[in-house]
């Protein structure tokens, strides 16, 4: 069903209905790796096509030819990441977790007490980028499939960030770049004991490398602080709910994720979204690395 101009302008976002399998044009615009062994985390030719892929796409799949119940190969990759491509090392996820978080459906057992975060429910999570609330996001995260959706849902969709943008007018591209967004952090990411942390900021910002722009967005989260930058903000989300953005989604199911499959993106280049989660054991584990400050200054 498609939203109306009124609705869009005035609903949260919600998830569009999922095809069941992606356009073939789409899909191929993902490259996709093996890694033969734990070991391939320390040849360096292995990790360089990784940062190879990255720097290019902003975004790989990767496939662990080898069954494992940790992430040990991750971590390994990650550390030739930062030896020998200056990735910045993984940042803890709040006061309470470190590197890894366990994206699985707990009604009792959360990983921040007395919060549960949306990744800890059976619950849709709309568009967004990680960190988004953070003065420097991470540049890339990392979610690594330990047990797939076997009941039909949990699918990661995904949209480049560029596919978005060039849909926007000219004036509300230049608003999201000022800083006239409050922007909320999540109890559960919280990473002092404030029970009110946030951040003033913007959300589109020039790469300090490339020069081009990247976004952070979760609507649930950000309260705009002047007419000019709702109306922005509007659009935006009238923009990535409209026919043509979606039209570039790629819906990766769980059929196309299976257990030691890995996704690395671009946080910066790439948004991306879960449908449903039909199947209580569920489990992904998620890292997130070479945070830098969001824009030039």
């Amino acid at each position: 069903m498609q939203r109306t101009l009124a609705r869009a302008y005035s609903a949260p976002l919600r998830a569009s209905s999922i095809r069941s399998t992606p356009a073939a044009s789409l899909l191929s615009n993902i490259p996709y790796m093996k890694a033969l062994s734990r070991d391939s985390a320390q040849d360096r030719t292995h990790v360089s096509n990784v940062e190879r892929h990255l720097r290019g796409a902003g975004i790989l799949k990767l496939s662990l030819d080898f069954d494992v119940n940790d992430s040990n190969y991750l971590t390994g990759l990650i550390h030739g990441l930062h030896k020998w491509h200056g990735h910045g090392l993984p940042i803890a996820h709040s006061t309470h977790r470190g590197w890894y978080w366990d994206i699985r459906p707990s009604q009792t057992a959360f990983q921040c007490p007395n919060h549960q975060a949306r990744s800890e429910t059976m619950n849709e999570f709309p568009w967004h980028t990680d960190c988004s609330y953070d003065a420097s996001p991470p540049c890339f995260f990392a979610l690594q499939v330990l047990r797939p959706d076997k009941c039909g849902g949990g699918t990661l969709s995904v949209l480049k960030v560029d596919s978005l943008l060039k849909q926007l007018s000219q004036s509300t591209r230049a608003a999201l770049t000022k800083k006239n967004y409050l922007i909320t952090v999540p109890p559960e990411f919280r990473k002092t004991h404030s029970k009110h942390e946030s951040i003033v900021g913007s959300l589109l910002a020039p790469d300090r490398e490339s020069g081009q722009l990247v976004l952070r967005f979760r609507e649930d989260i950000l309260n705009p602080l002047t007419r000019e930058a709702g109306i922005a903000l509007e659009e935006l989300k009238y923009v990535l709910l409209g026919p043509q953005a979606q039209s570039e989604v790629v819906h990766l199911t769980a059929e196309m994720m299976p257990r030691g499959s890995i996704i690395i993106m671009d946080n910066r280049r790439w948004l991306h979204r879960r449908n449903e989660v039909k199947d209580s054991r569920r489990h992904l584990k998620r890292v997130r690395w070479d945070a830098k400050p969001f824009g030039l200054d």
